[in-house]
């Protein structure tokens, strides 16, 4: 073997090795970054929604008002889960009780110059009131109204 292809074998042999580290060291960097990964994807919601539809409730009158004025609200409950879900389902017909008696205090003026939230805000302090009434668990979280017509 002449003293070219030994140094031409020994260049290869390091060039080699060479490669395969910068390979190991480029797989390994990619593993333990120090770059902030990715977050993990959003678990899908849990809560489950049950509606309680077209309650409507006759707004009180002034004095001498000659028409009678009316609201209508859909009212959205969200439950935890799927035993939550069903406990919601069985009380719609006291869920829609209550939501009368709260709303049927207001008068048309009253009524109008409030805000979904403000509305939202009473059925569930009349909701809340109710359940520690009976002394039992409340089974959505919160109530959401999801129509309101005035008229």
């Amino acid at each position: 073997m002449t003293k070219g292809k030994l140094i031409a074998i020994i260049a290869g042999a390091v060039l080699l090795t060479a490669g395969a580290a910068g390979g190991g060291f480029w797989w390994w960097q990619r593993g333990h970054s120090t770059e902030a990964k990715a977050p993990p994807p959003p678990k899908p919601s849990t809560f489950r929604y049950v509606t309680l539809d077209k309650v409507i409730v006759m707004l009180r009158s002034q004095a001498g008002d000659p028409l009678a004025h009316y609201m209508a609200v859909d009212v959205v409950f969200k439950a935890d889960d799927p035993v939550k879900e069903k406990a919601v389902k069985d009380q719609l017909p006291l869920l829609r009780s209550v939501t009368v008696m709260a709303l049927s205090e207001f008068t048309l003026e009253k009524a109008g110059g409030l805000t979904i939230e403000q509305l939202t805000t009473e059925v569930n302090a009349a909701y809340k009131a109710r359940y520690a009434a009976d002394s039992i668990e409340q089974p959505f979280s919160e109530a959401l109204i999801s129509k309101l017509i005035i008229e």
